[in-house]
């Protein structure tokens, strides 16, 4: 029987007795309206699509607590994709910012001396800073989000085998064949200065 006719409500109580294509219809139905109001309040299109699938993986978990005299399918739905965004909000704007962020934001706050430091370490400082910076463009996007994840989140690297979905093998070459280009990248630079 086509699960694309019927309503929400009996949809999702077809999930509830583990119907995967009932599951599917309802994606197909609301994930465009889903993804719409986590990209809204995350502003992020990656996390917000991250949040997409976090929102039916909850629906499917949670789909027997839905109760139909309390709200609207729809209402429910919205309501647990806000505040998994919400959620995914708070934690990008605890989080320090990746370096590709830092490398747009405004460069004279970054550089303003720290008043118990000495000018000329804080100079020297935020030198090194921006080199390391830089140096991190030459990396692909998965040597550099290993290393971020490893230095400025400091997870470790089975954490980021987890948190990527990616093999521990996988994670140990990519951070050690990142942290060579970094070297080798910042020893070049360095020896064209002197």
């Amino acid at each position: 029987m086509s699960t694309g006719r019927l309503s929400d409500e009996i949809l999702v109580a077809r999930v509830a007795s583990g119907d995967r294509t009932a599951l599917e219809s309802l994606y197909d139905h609301h994930a465009a309206a889903v993804l719409g109001i986590s990209l809204k309040i995350i502003g992020d299109r990656a996390a917000a699509e991250d949040v997409l699938q976090e929102t039916f993986w909850r629906v499917w978990q949670s789909a027997v607590t839905y109760q139909s005299q309390r709200g609207s399918f729809t209402g429910w739905l919205f309501r647990i994709a806000r505040n998994l965004a919400i959620d995914a909000y708070r934690r990008r704007s605890v989080r320090p910012q990746t370096i590709i962020e830092t490398a747009d934001a405004n460069p004279i706050l970054d550089q303003l001396p720290d008043p118990d430091m000495d000018v000329e370490d804080q100079a020297q400082s935020n030198l090194k800073a921006q080199q390391v910076r830089n140096a991190l463009t030459i990396l692909s996007r998965e040597q550099r989000q290993v290393i971020e994840m490893a230095y400025f989140y400091g997870m470790t690297r089975q954490e980021i085998a987890e948190a990527t979905g990616e093999p521990l093998g996988t994670i140990h070459t990519r951070a050690r064949l990142g942290l060579q280009k970094l070297r080798k990248e910042l020893e070049g630079r360095e020896a064209g200065e002197n």
